[in-house]
């Protein structure tokens, strides 16, 4: 019998979502953010951190810049991995390994919503990933886009941006105990649904 495997029940993305309440609960600084790791059409990796917006339906969500270099890296190779680290006092670490799809644009409106007007001139001022010649290049450009909007009560959702949906069929799970005797397991996904097996820290 193993109780903590047997504790955490048989769908990872239940114990992502317990998981992630709980850091929040904690209130640990930007509890949803995870690096994650997209690789060219040649195998090249690049990582970078990302805040993923919540696990729904079985896969997990972010948003970005479609003419960033991961939005370039993921229409050329759809796969990616995640990784979550959450510090004292909860010291765990959740990885998930999958395929990225795009989200519809109805999706992409609803979150973009949520995002306060600052952030939303700034997803229209930021050329994500493309050099800039100096800060104030980005204030000008952060200057042109609220001049745009200058008097609207919305900020529109642009045109180049959205989100992402990493859809799982592995997912990793790290607890922290004494010693560096780490309880570890790996979920799967099969046909026959996701299955968990410990694995030595």
């Amino acid at each position: 019998m193993d109780e903590w495997l047997d504790g955490l029940g048989r769908d990872p993305h239940a114990v992502l979502a317990r998981w992630l309440a709980e850091a929040r609960a904690a209130e640990l600084f930007e509890p949803e953010a995870a690096a994650l790791a997209t690789a060219t059409a040649g195998g090249r990796p690049s990582a970078r951190m990302v805040l993923v917006r919540g696990v729904e339906e079985g896969d997990l969500r972010f948003y970005t810049n479609h003419e960033s270099r991961k939005a370039a890296e993921l229409a050329a190779n759809p796969h990616a991995a995640l990784v979550f680290h959450w510090g004292p006092p909860l010291r765990r670490q959740a990885r998930v390994e999958g395929t990225v799809a795009r989200l519809g644009e109805d999706e992409a409106v609803a979150y973009f919503e949520t995002r306060d007007r600052e952030s939303r001139i700034g997803a229209w001022a930021s050329p994500q990933s493309r050099p800039l010649a100096s800060r104030s290049e980005l204030e000008l450009r952060v200057a042109d886009a609220e001049a745009r909007f200058a008097g609207e009560s919305e900020v529109a959702l642009p045109p180049f941006w959205g989100g992402y949906r990493v859809v799982a069929d592995a997912v990793e799970l790290w607890q922290n105990r004494q010693s560096r005797l780490h309880d570890r397991v790996r979920f799967e996904r099969s046909t026959a649904g996701w299955g968990g097996t410990r694995l030595a820290p």
